[in-house]
């Protein structure tokens, strides 16, 4: 009872930190924000039974602790230097998103990301990919602008996530991968509107906790616990798999809108090159979405015909629902469009 409580305290100080940090209307509130959530969920981080996870949880302390003191220095570099108009002055600038993107893990400053991803539980590699992204995006989208540097950030984001999942067998550092891939349409999102990167990450959320859910049901860590088939039933695993290509951004699935609503936008701003590497990029990703999917689903090695006895209970009802929602949420909104 007594942990259930603490985490409880901490969750709820997790939440306050995020709020503090969008409401905020000066520099310091949102700092103070930031500083609340962190080490609110470095509580939720360490574990006394598992000693990988305080590993992780003191890799992602001295991080964020230095993304946000950058965040800081930043902060009285500007007040110091002029009270108006800094954001033409392009280091401060620079600084302020620097430790903002360090602080979400997007490239070049991804290099934590993975590695806390993959010693911590999956509810927690939950928080860490949506909840935790909230805050600092919300302040980069207050103060992005396109530039030289900004580009580089999205290209070597969309890549690296690309790249980095390639030789993975950690179902967590896949999707930390992946975190890293999605974070690079969301900032090119940004720079175009606010509205499309909150749907952005509204849709990234529900497909992430759609997979994080099911692995942690299935205490899957790895991918060859997907192959061995005796542990899983063959239309869970194609639940699965549907939500992962989902993810990924497959045209006929619910993640495709997204990033159908950015390249538009980006091609309404003459940012084609831009787009269009993002785009090939992306591939990659679904390459290893694929390989995984095909891998597991084909090489059932005990199975022969489909295992129908599922019991249904009101829990295993969410799941499919939210599959079902995930696979065809474009078809449905793309008719609705059509009618109106």
């Amino acid at each position: 009872m007594h942990n259930n409580s603490t985490k409880l305290l901490f969750l709820s100080m997790l939440l306050v930190g995020t709020i503090l940090s969008i409401s905020s209307n000066s520099w310091f509130g949102v700092w103070m924000g930031l500083e609340i959530n962190l080490l609110s969920f470095i509580s939720m981080l360490t574990n006394n039974k598992n000693m990988m996870m305080n590993e992780s949880a003191i890799k992602y302390f001295i991080v964020q602790a230095m993304a946000s003191t950058m965040l800081l220095f930043s902060i009285l570099l500007i007040q110091m230097e002029s009270l108006m108009s800094w954001e033409e002055k392009m280091i401060p600038s620079m600084m302020i998103s620097s430790s903002l993107l360090l602080k979400i893990g997007a490239a070049p400053f991804h290099f934590w990301f993975p590695e806390v991803m993959s010693a911590t539980s999956w509810i927690n590699c939950l928080i860490l990919m949506t909840w935790q992204k909230i805050a600092p995006m919300m302040v980069l989208s207050y103060c992005i602008q396109m530039s030289i540097f900004m580009f580089l950030v999205i290209i070597l984001s969309i890549s690296i996530g690309a790249l980095g999942g390639l030789n993975k067998t950690s179902l967590r550092q896949i999707l930390a991968y992946s975190s890293i891939s999605h974070i690079g349409w969301m900032i090119s999102s940004m720079i175009a509107s606010e509205n499309v990167w909150e749907l952005y990450f509204i849709i990234y959320s529900l497909l992430s906790t759609i997979m994080v859910l099911m692995f942690k049901n299935m205490n899957l860590f790895f991918i060859n616990q997907i192959y061995s088939a005796n542990n899983m039933k063959t239309e869970i695993k194609f639940m699965m798999f549907l939500s992962l290509l989902s993810l990924g951004g497959l045209p006929p699935f619910m993640g495709f809108l997204p990033k159908w609503i950015i390249i538009q936008m980006l091609i309404e701003n003459n940012m084609t090159a831009i787009m269009t590497i993002m785009v090939v990029l992306t591939t990659i990703t679904l390459y290893y979405y694929m390989r995984v999917s095909f891998s597991a689903l084909i090489l059932s090695y005990t199975e022969n015909s489909w295992l129908m006895s599922l019991k249904t209970k009101k829990t295993t009802l969410i799941l499919p629902f939210m599959v079902t929602i995930s696979t065809m949420g474009l078809i449905c909104s793309s008719t609705l469009i059509s009618l109106y």
